[in-house]
């Protein structure tokens, strides 16, 4: 549970601050079928080196940086360890894009932009915009 806690630090950290240029690409009426592979694999497919955060058996996580801006890339071992990841995550806002034991995070125009070439479903989490300011 440590080991999640600490990936869930770095994904909010990222979530939180909008994390990306909101790059305008990949429009939500054409897209691909949903990406597999290994997370070098799918790093590939959007073009980005993939800094690696953890490599552990259940998780690997990398933050990437493409043209369309910057987020977080995750493969999981298992669906339920994805799902439970996603699900505690959500609770620190951020976009999602989900895929078959893969999930990217970053803002929203990022996140759309890699759902143009991985595929997916985009999932919206917790809003922290409501604040006074």
């Amino acid at each position: 549970m440590r080991l999640t806690r600490a990936l869930l630090t770095v994904t909010a950290a990222l979530a939180l601050a909008g994390c990306g240029s909101g790059g305008s690409g990949g429009g939500t009426d054409d897209v691909p079928p949903t990406a597999t592979g290994s997370l070098e694999s799918l790093a590939a497919e959007v073009k980005c080196t993939p800094d690696l955060q953890t490599d552990a058996d259940e998780i690997r996580q990398a933050v990437c940086e493409n043209t369309d801006g910057r987020f977080v890339l995750a493969t999981f071992a298992t669906d339920r360890g994805q799902r439970e990841w996603i699900n505690d995550a959500k609770d620190y806002g951020g976009h999602y894009l989900v895929g078959r034991k893969w999930v990217a995070v970053g803002d929203d125009g990022v996140v759309r932009a890699l759902r143009g070439t991985l595929g997916g479903d985009v999932e919206v989490g917790a809003d922290h915009h409501a604040h006074g300011g």
